[in-house]
C-alpha cells in the first residue's frame, strides 16, 4: 500500500498541546490534542512543566513517525511566544520556563531603565510596550541581575518554538518571528539586536538566527525528514493569508484578544499608538507587521455571562441572536457614553426591553472600539480587504457592524483550519511539498454593508 506524504505539526498553546499532519493538499489528516499539567516555581506561581513537554515532544514525534499509512516528509513547530527556555552548558538540561504572567521586580525594571533610558524612546526603538516578563528579554535581563550564577550557567537561550525543534533535532536555532515579537531584543530601526542586549552580554546567549523558509535534516530509525525552524504562533498564522493575497489587507485574528495586523504599514510606531497597545511583529520572510490589539473577546465572555443570568438565558444564547437592523437603528439614537479609550462602557442591562437588544449593545460597545483599534493600523497602507477569522468571524452581528464601519472596503469571515499549524507548513513548502499551493486553503464570507446604513 502507498502512503501518502505528509508533514507534521507541533501546535503548543498555553493551554493545549496539538499534533496534525498535513497531506499534500493541506487536509488534516490525523490530529490529537493533549493538555499538560502545570507545575509551579518556587514562589507557588504555576509555570509550563518542562519536564512534562519534553516527555510530550518525544513520544509523539515517535508515534507520528510511526503511523501506519504515512510517510513523514517533513516536521515544523508553531508555538505561543514570550516564552524562553534555557539549556545549561555542558549536560545540556532544560531550566524551567519562566511564566509570562509573573509580574516583574520593581526593582530590576527601575535598575534597567536607569541604566539604559527611557521607557517610551525604548518601547519605541524594540516595537515592543512595556510589559515586564511578556517582554522575554527582559526574563534573561532579570536572571543576569537576580540569579547570576544561573545565568552563566546558561549555553542558550530558545524561544519556544525553537526548543521544541531542538527536542527532535538537538540543533539551536533563533527564529526572526520570535525575536521580533514584543521582545525588546530587537532594534526594528537598526535591524538587529539592540544595544542593550549587545552590552548585557544577553546576544551571546541566544542561538544563530534562521530565516523561517530554511531547514535541516532529521534522521529518525532509518527514516530521513526535514525539520522546520519553527514559529510564533501569531506570525504562523498569518502566512496562509501572506501566501494567497497580494493586496494590502488586515486580518483581525480574534479570540480572547482581538488582534488587528497590517503587514503594509511600514511607518514607525508613533508614542500615541505605543500607549494604545499597538506593536510590531516580524513576519517569517522578515517583513513588519504593525499590530493593535483589544481585550474585546474577554470583554464578550464575560457581558454575555451577566447578560444570561439577568434574563435567564443560557450562557450561549447568543449565538442564536440574529442581526437586526431596526435594533441597531433604536439603539443608535441614544447618546454615546463618554469613555475613556479603548475602556469598554458598562451595560445597565435593566435599561434594554430583552437580552436580544441587551445583546446587540454589547455588541455596539464592542464594535467601537474595535473600529478605533483597527484604525490605528491603517495608516499609511491603501488596504483594500478585512479578513476577519477566529470566534467573532462566526458572529453575524459582530460582521454586520464591521462592514458597515468599513463600507469602502470588502469585509470577510475567514475560516481556516488550525491557521498557525497551517501557516508553519506552509512556510518549508518548498522543501517537502513538489505539488503547488491550493487556492482553497482559506474559506471566505463577504459581508456586504446593511442597506441602511450605507
Amino acid at each position: 500500500m502507498n502512503k501518502v506524504p505528509v508533514i507534521a505539526i507541533f501546535d503548543v498553546g498555553k493551554t493545549n498541546k496539538k499534533l496534525f499532519l498535513f497531506d499534500e493538499q493541506y487536509k488534516i489528516v490525523f490530529e490529537e490534542t493533549s493538555t499538560l499539567k502545570e507545575t509551579v516555581d518556587p514562589d507557588g506561581d504555576p509555570q509550563e512543566d518542562v519536564v512534562l513537554l519534553q516527555e510530550w515532544v518525544g513520544t509523539s514525534f515517535k508515534k507520528l513517525m510511526e503511523l501506519s499509512g504515512f510517510e513523514v516528509k517533513a516536521v515544523n513547530y508553531s508555538a505561543y511566544g514570550a516564552s524562553l527556555v534555557h539549556i545549561t552548558n555542558p549536560n545540556k538540561k532544560s531550566l524551567p520556563i519562566d511564566n509570562y504572567l509573573k509580574s516583574y521586580p520593581a526593582n530590576v525594571r527601575k535598575e534597567f531603565y536607569n541604566n539604559y533610558g527611557d521607557e517610551i524612546k525604548l518601547a519605541k526603538e524594540t516595537a515592543s510596550p512595556v510589559l515586564g516578563n511578556l517582554n522575554s528579554g527582559m526574563q534573561l535581563y532579570r536572571i543576569k541581575k537576580q540569579n547570576p550564577e544561573i545565568f552563566k550557567s546558561i549555553y542558550q537561550s530558545l524561544h519556544l518554538p525553537q526548543y521544541i525543534g531542538w527536542l527532535i533535532h538537538q540543533q539551536a536555532f533563533s527564529d526572526i518571528s520570535s525575536i521580533g515579537c514584543h521582545t525588546m531584543l530587537w532594534d526594528f530601526e537598526k535591524n538587529h539586536y539592540h544595544d542593550w542586549v549587545i552590552a548585557e552580554g544577553i546576544e551571546k546567549k541566544l542561538a544563530p538566527i534562521k530565516k523561517a523558509n530554511e531547514v535541516v535534516e532529521v534522521a529518525f530509525q532509518q527514516e530521513s525528514l526535514v525539520s522546520g525552524i519553527g514559529m510564533h504562533d501569531s506570525s504562523a498564522a498569518l502566512v496562509p493569508y501572506l501566501i494567497l493575497f497580494n493586496q494590502p489587507f488586515i486580518l483581525i485574528s480574534t479570540g480572547t484578544w482581538c488582534i488587528s495586523l497590517n503587514p503594509f504599514n511600514k511607518n514607525p510606531l508613533t508614542e500615541q499608538e505605543l500607549k494604545s497597545d499597538c506593536l510590531c511583529y516580524i513576519e517569517y520572510q522578515g517583513q513588519v507587521v504593525k499590530a493593535s490589539r483589544l481585550f474585546a473577546g474577554h470583554e464578550h465572555e464575560q457581558q454575555v455571562q451577566k447578560l444570561a443570568k439577568h434574563f435567564s438565558k443560557p450562557v450561549d444564547y447568543y449565538k442564536g441572536v440574529q442581526y437586526n437592523t431596526s435594533i441597531i437603528e433604536k439603539l443608535k439614537k441614544n447618546p454615546p457614553i463618554f469613555k475613556p479609550v479603548f475602556e469598554f462602557p458598562p451595560l445597565t442591562l435593566g435599561s434594554f426591553e430583552n437580552y436580544e437588544e441587551a445583546y446587540h449593545q454589547l455588541m455596539i460597545n464592542i464594535m467601537e472600539l474595535q473600529i478605533a483599534s483597527t484604525e490605528l493600523i491603517l495608516n499609511g497602507a491603501d488596504v483594500k480587504k478585512i479578513f476577519v477569522d477566529g470566534g467573532f468571524s462566526k458572529n453575524h452581528i459582530y460582521m454586520n457592524l464591521m462592514a458597515a464601519a468599513f463600507p469602502e472596503k470588502q469585509v470577510y469571515a475567514a475560516s481556516v483550519a488550525q491557521a498557525s499549524a497551517l501557516g508553519a507548513a506552509l512556510a518549508i513548502h518548498q522543501h517537502w511539498n513538489p505539488n503547488p499551493i491550493p487556492n482553497d486553503i482559506i474559506e471566505l464570507k463577504i459581508y456586504h454593508p446593511p442597506n441602511n446604513q450605507e
